[in-house]
Protein backbone atom coordinates (compact mmCIF):
# COMPACT_ATOMS: atom_id res chain seq x y z
CA UNK A 1 0.00 0.00 0.00
CA UNK A 2 1.02 3.39 -0.69
CA UNK A 3 1.82 5.73 2.23
CA UNK A 4 1.04 9.02 3.07
CA UNK A 5 2.96 10.75 5.95
CA UNK A 6 0.67 13.17 7.55
CA UNK A 7 2.72 15.64 10.14
CA UNK A 8 0.61 18.63 11.09
CA UNK A 9 -0.04 18.48 15.04
CA UNK A 10 -3.47 19.18 14.36
CA UNK A 11 -4.30 15.75 12.70
CA UNK A 12 -3.82 12.82 15.15
CA UNK A 13 -5.06 9.76 13.98
CA UNK A 14 -5.68 8.28 10.98
CA UNK A 15 -9.67 8.53 10.76
CA UNK A 16 -9.58 12.12 10.91
CA UNK A 17 -12.57 13.46 8.81
CA UNK A 18 -9.89 15.73 6.83
CA UNK A 19 -8.10 13.11 5.74
CA UNK A 20 -11.06 10.94 3.91
CA UNK A 21 -9.59 12.16 0.25
CA UNK A 22 -6.31 10.08 0.75
CA UNK A 23 -8.37 6.98 2.87
CA UNK A 24 -11.15 6.62 -0.33
CA UNK A 25 -8.10 7.00 -2.77
CA UNK A 26 -6.64 3.58 -0.67
CA UNK A 27 -3.53 5.37 0.66
CA UNK A 28 -2.21 4.16 4.29
CA UNK A 29 -1.86 7.13 6.28
CA UNK A 30 1.50 7.05 8.28
CA UNK A 31 1.39 9.85 11.22
CA UNK A 32 4.89 9.45 13.29
CA UNK A 33 4.67 12.11 16.15
CA UNK A 34 0.92 12.65 16.75
CA UNK A 35 0.02 15.88 18.45
CA UNK A 36 3.78 17.20 18.14
CA UNK A 37 6.39 18.63 15.27
CA UNK A 38 8.72 16.28 14.33
CA UNK A 39 12.20 16.22 14.49
CA UNK A 40 14.33 15.64 11.23
CA UNK A 41 15.60 12.46 12.26
CA UNK A 42 11.76 11.15 13.16
CA UNK A 43 11.06 12.79 9.72
CA UNK A 44 13.84 10.37 7.95
CA UNK A 45 13.22 7.37 9.96
CA UNK A 46 9.12 7.72 8.35
CA UNK A 47 9.65 9.11 5.14
CA UNK A 48 10.68 5.79 2.99
CA UNK A 49 8.04 4.40 1.19
CA UNK A 50 6.37 7.44 1.18
CA UNK A 51 4.56 8.80 -1.92
CA UNK A 52 3.34 12.04 -0.50
CA UNK A 53 3.48 14.16 2.58
CA UNK A 54 0.62 16.29 3.80
CA UNK A 55 2.93 18.66 6.27
CA UNK A 56 2.73 21.12 8.35
CA UNK A 57 5.33 23.78 9.45
CA UNK A 58 8.21 21.92 10.02
CA UNK A 59 11.40 22.14 8.10
CA UNK A 60 11.75 20.63 5.31
CA UNK A 61 15.04 20.52 4.11
CA UNK A 62 17.48 19.31 1.48
CA UNK A 63 18.81 16.56 3.99
CA UNK A 64 15.13 15.66 4.66
CA UNK A 65 14.04 15.29 1.09
CA UNK A 66 17.01 13.19 0.37
CA UNK A 67 15.57 10.68 2.63
CA UNK A 68 12.86 10.49 0.92
CA UNK A 69 13.27 8.19 -2.17
CA UNK A 70 9.93 7.64 -3.16
CA UNK A 71 8.54 11.00 -2.40
CA UNK A 72 6.54 12.66 -5.11
CA UNK A 73 4.07 15.45 -3.61
CA UNK A 74 4.62 17.78 -0.29
CA UNK A 75 1.45 19.26 0.29
CA UNK A 76 1.42 22.01 2.98
CA UNK A 77 -1.81 22.47 4.94
CA UNK A 78 -1.33 26.24 5.00
CA UNK A 79 -0.62 28.90 2.23
CA UNK A 80 2.94 29.67 3.02
CA UNK A 81 6.03 27.28 2.06
CA UNK A 82 8.82 28.83 3.11
CA UNK A 83 9.82 26.18 5.65
CA UNK A 84 10.17 24.09 2.21
CA UNK A 85 13.37 24.01 0.69
CA UNK A 86 11.82 24.61 -2.93
CA UNK A 87 14.83 24.43 -4.95
CA UNK A 88 15.72 20.64 -3.56
CA UNK A 89 12.38 19.76 -3.84
CA UNK A 90 12.52 21.05 -7.94
CA UNK A 91 15.72 18.78 -8.41
CA UNK A 92 14.23 15.78 -7.37
CA UNK A 93 10.77 17.19 -9.31
CA UNK A 94 8.52 16.73 -6.45
CA UNK A 95 5.47 18.62 -6.62
CA UNK A 96 5.01 21.60 -3.63
CA UNK A 97 1.43 21.98 -3.56
CA UNK A 98 -0.57 25.00 -0.44
CA UNK A 99 -3.89 25.63 0.28
CA UNK A 100 -4.22 29.24 0.31
CA UNK A 101 -7.06 30.67 1.86
CA UNK A 102 -8.71 27.71 3.82
CA UNK A 103 -7.13 28.80 7.30
CA UNK A 104 -7.83 33.11 6.70
CA UNK A 105 -10.95 33.14 8.85
CA UNK A 106 -9.24 31.42 11.53
CA UNK A 107 -5.63 33.49 11.27
CA UNK A 108 -7.29 36.67 10.53
CA UNK A 109 -9.61 35.89 13.91
CA UNK A 110 -6.94 35.62 16.13
CA UNK A 111 -5.34 38.37 14.81
CA UNK A 112 -8.00 40.92 15.71
CA UNK A 113 -8.25 39.08 19.09
CA UNK A 114 -4.49 39.72 19.79
CA UNK A 115 -5.00 43.53 19.06
CA UNK A 116 -7.87 43.53 21.82
CA UNK A 117 -5.75 41.32 23.98
CA UNK A 118 -3.16 43.64 23.96
CA UNK A 119 -5.07 47.36 23.58
CA UNK A 120 -7.01 46.08 26.39
CA UNK A 121 -4.39 43.98 28.95
CA UNK A 122 -6.53 40.96 28.62
CA UNK A 123 -4.17 38.64 29.30
CA UNK A 124 -2.35 40.66 32.21
CA UNK A 125 -5.53 41.15 34.13
CA UNK A 126 -7.29 37.54 33.52
CA UNK A 127 -3.36 36.76 35.47
CA UNK A 128 -3.81 39.00 38.27
CA UNK A 129 -7.28 37.92 39.30
CA UNK A 130 -6.64 33.98 38.89
CA UNK A 131 -3.40 35.36 41.45
CA UNK A 132 -6.06 36.50 43.87
CA UNK A 133 -5.57 40.00 43.15
CA UNK A 134 -7.77 42.49 41.12
CA UNK A 135 -5.19 44.52 38.80
CA UNK A 136 -6.69 47.41 36.75
CA UNK A 137 -4.87 48.64 33.76
CA UNK A 138 -6.18 51.47 32.01
CA UNK A 139 -6.64 50.35 27.96
CA UNK A 140 -7.02 51.92 24.72
CA UNK A 141 -9.97 51.58 22.39
CA UNK A 142 -9.48 50.29 18.56
CA UNK A 143 -12.35 52.56 17.17
CA UNK A 144 -11.12 55.29 15.08
CA UNK A 145 -7.05 54.09 15.56
CA UNK A 146 -5.26 53.23 12.16
CA UNK A 147 -4.55 49.64 11.51
CA UNK A 148 -1.59 48.67 8.80
CA UNK A 149 -2.02 45.75 7.64
CA UNK A 150 1.10 44.22 6.10
CA UNK A 151 0.52 41.45 3.03
CA UNK A 152 -2.52 41.81 1.57
CA UNK A 153 -3.27 38.19 0.78
CA UNK A 154 -6.46 36.47 1.86
CA UNK A 155 -6.14 36.90 5.20
CA UNK A 156 -5.20 40.37 5.48
CA UNK A 157 -8.11 41.17 3.18
CA UNK A 158 -10.14 39.29 6.14
CA UNK A 159 -8.43 40.79 9.09
CA UNK A 160 -8.70 44.16 6.71
CA UNK A 161 -12.50 43.76 7.00
CA UNK A 162 -12.88 43.16 10.40
CA UNK A 163 -10.30 45.38 11.34
CA UNK A 164 -13.06 48.28 9.55
CA UNK A 165 -15.96 46.75 11.14
CA UNK A 166 -14.56 47.19 14.62
CA UNK A 167 -14.39 51.06 13.58
CA UNK A 168 -10.41 51.39 12.67
CA UNK A 169 -9.13 53.13 9.47
CA UNK A 170 -7.53 50.86 7.33
CA UNK A 171 -4.56 51.04 5.16
CA UNK A 172 -2.65 48.08 3.67
CA UNK A 173 0.95 47.07 2.11
CA UNK A 174 1.67 44.24 -0.43
CA UNK A 175 4.25 43.62 -2.80
CA UNK A 176 1.35 42.76 -5.02
CA UNK A 177 -1.41 44.79 -4.47
CA UNK A 178 -4.96 43.57 -5.63
CA UNK A 179 -6.30 46.63 -7.40
CA UNK A 180 -9.87 45.11 -7.09
CA UNK A 181 -9.66 44.40 -3.61
CA UNK A 182 -12.59 47.44 -2.36
CA UNK A 183 -13.18 48.84 1.64
CA UNK A 184 -14.43 51.65 2.49
CA UNK A 185 -11.76 53.99 2.91
CA UNK A 186 -9.12 51.45 2.27
CA UNK A 187 -6.17 51.87 0.07
CA UNK A 188 -2.89 50.62 -0.53
CA UNK A 189 0.56 52.52 0.82
CA UNK A 190 3.86 52.10 1.13
CA UNK A 191 6.09 50.36 3.86
CA UNK A 192 7.38 54.09 4.97
CA UNK A 193 3.72 55.36 5.48
CA UNK A 194 2.17 52.18 7.46
CA UNK A 195 4.97 52.72 10.13
CA UNK A 196 4.21 56.93 10.20
CA UNK A 197 0.70 56.23 10.37
CA UNK A 198 -0.04 53.22 11.93
CA UNK A 199 -1.37 53.01 15.52
CA UNK A 200 -1.32 49.40 15.27
CA UNK A 201 0.49 47.08 12.49
CA UNK A 202 -0.68 43.27 11.94
CA UNK A 203 1.60 41.29 9.44
CA UNK A 204 0.75 38.93 7.41
CA UNK A 205 3.78 37.91 5.19
CA UNK A 206 6.31 35.20 4.86
CA UNK A 207 9.64 35.06 6.14
CA UNK A 208 12.12 37.32 4.41
CA UNK A 209 15.96 37.97 5.02
CA UNK A 210 14.99 41.27 6.22
CA UNK A 211 12.30 41.14 8.99
CA UNK A 212 9.36 44.00 8.70
CA UNK A 213 9.68 45.26 11.80
CA UNK A 214 13.21 46.20 13.09
CA UNK A 215 14.71 49.02 14.59
CA UNK A 216 14.35 50.83 11.31
CA UNK A 217 10.66 50.54 11.43
CA UNK A 218 10.82 52.24 15.09
CA UNK A 219 12.48 54.95 14.03
CA UNK A 220 9.48 55.94 11.65
CA UNK A 221 6.95 54.45 13.74
CA UNK A 222 4.35 56.17 16.03
CA UNK A 223 4.95 55.95 19.51
CA UNK A 224 2.34 53.51 21.40
CA UNK A 225 2.41 51.68 18.17
CA UNK A 226 1.10 47.92 18.78
CA UNK A 227 2.54 44.82 16.70
CA UNK A 228 0.49 42.21 16.05
CA UNK A 229 2.60 38.68 14.09
CA UNK A 230 0.39 36.15 13.18
CA UNK A 231 2.57 35.11 10.44
CA UNK A 232 6.11 34.26 10.79
CA UNK A 233 8.88 34.79 13.78
CA UNK A 234 10.91 36.30 10.76
CA UNK A 235 9.09 39.00 10.13
CA UNK A 236 9.52 40.95 13.31
CA UNK A 237 13.61 41.68 15.06
CA UNK A 238 12.83 40.28 18.34
CA UNK A 239 15.63 41.90 19.66
CA UNK A 240 14.22 45.15 18.56
CA UNK A 241 10.86 44.66 19.65
CA UNK A 242 12.35 43.73 22.89
CA UNK A 243 13.92 47.52 22.85
CA UNK A 244 10.64 49.49 21.86
CA UNK A 245 8.46 47.43 24.92
CA UNK A 246 11.40 48.63 27.10
CA UNK A 247 11.53 51.78 26.58
CA UNK A 248 7.72 52.75 26.41
CA UNK A 249 7.74 53.14 22.54
CA UNK A 250 5.82 49.90 21.77
CA UNK A 251 2.62 49.78 23.73
CA UNK A 252 2.40 45.88 22.98
CA UNK A 253 2.96 42.99 21.10
CA UNK A 254 0.87 40.20 19.92
CA UNK A 255 2.45 37.53 18.17
CA UNK A 256 1.48 33.51 17.38
CA UNK A 257 5.13 32.58 15.54
CA UNK A 258 8.13 31.52 16.76
CA UNK A 259 11.83 30.41 15.91
CA UNK A 260 12.47 27.40 17.58
CA UNK A 261 8.62 26.08 18.65
CA UNK A 262 8.41 26.23 21.33
CA UNK A 263 10.66 29.34 22.26
CA UNK A 264 10.45 28.09 25.88
CA UNK A 265 11.42 31.59 28.37
CA UNK A 266 12.06 34.62 27.16
CA UNK A 267 12.54 38.14 27.52
CA UNK A 268 10.10 38.63 25.02
CA UNK A 269 7.58 35.88 25.97
CA UNK A 270 7.71 36.56 29.45
CA UNK A 271 7.50 40.69 28.66
CA UNK A 272 4.73 41.96 31.04
CA UNK A 273 3.48 43.89 27.49
CA UNK A 274 3.41 40.76 25.30
CA UNK A 275 0.50 38.54 24.44
CA UNK A 276 1.71 34.94 23.57
CA UNK A 277 -0.31 32.31 21.63
CA UNK A 278 1.07 28.86 20.80
CA UNK A 279 0.86 28.72 17.06
CA UNK A 280 -3.09 28.61 16.86
CA UNK A 281 -4.13 31.03 14.55
CA UNK A 282 -5.06 27.94 11.79
CA UNK A 283 -6.03 26.14 14.90
CA UNK A 284 -9.85 26.06 14.61
CA UNK A 285 -11.88 23.19 14.24
CA UNK A 286 -13.08 24.99 10.84
CA UNK A 287 -10.15 25.72 9.41
CA UNK A 288 -8.25 22.72 10.45
CA UNK A 289 -11.20 20.84 8.67
CA UNK A 290 -10.48 23.14 5.27
CA UNK A 291 -6.95 23.54 5.11
CA UNK A 292 -6.43 19.56 5.85
CA UNK A 293 -8.82 18.55 3.70
CA UNK A 294 -7.72 20.45 0.32
CA UNK A 295 -3.88 19.10 1.42
CA UNK A 296 -5.40 16.09 1.02
CA UNK A 297 -7.34 16.29 -2.35
CA UNK A 298 -4.00 17.85 -3.61
CA UNK A 299 -1.99 14.88 -2.66
CA UNK A 300 -4.38 12.82 -4.59
CA UNK A 301 -4.41 14.98 -7.82
CA UNK A 302 -0.51 15.29 -7.54
CA UNK A 303 -0.18 11.41 -7.16
CA UNK A 304 -3.08 10.69 -9.97
CA UNK A 305 -0.65 12.85 -12.76
CA UNK A 306 2.35 10.58 -11.86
Amino acid sequence: MTKILVTPRSLKTPDHPALAPLREAGYGILIPAPGVMPDPDTLKRNLPGCAGWLAGVEKITADVIDAAPDLKVVSRNGAGVDNVDLEAASRRGIEVARTPGANARGVAELAIGLMLAVARNIAKTDASIAAGGWERIQGVELDGRTLGVVGCGQIGKVVAKLAAAVGMEVVGYDLYPDKNFILNGFRFVEPDEIARRSDVVSLHIPGGDKPFVDMEFFRKAKKGVIIVNTSRAAAVDDQAMLAALDSGFAFGYGVDAFDPEPPGATPLTTHPKVVCTSHIGGFTAESVLRSAKQAAENIVLALARQ
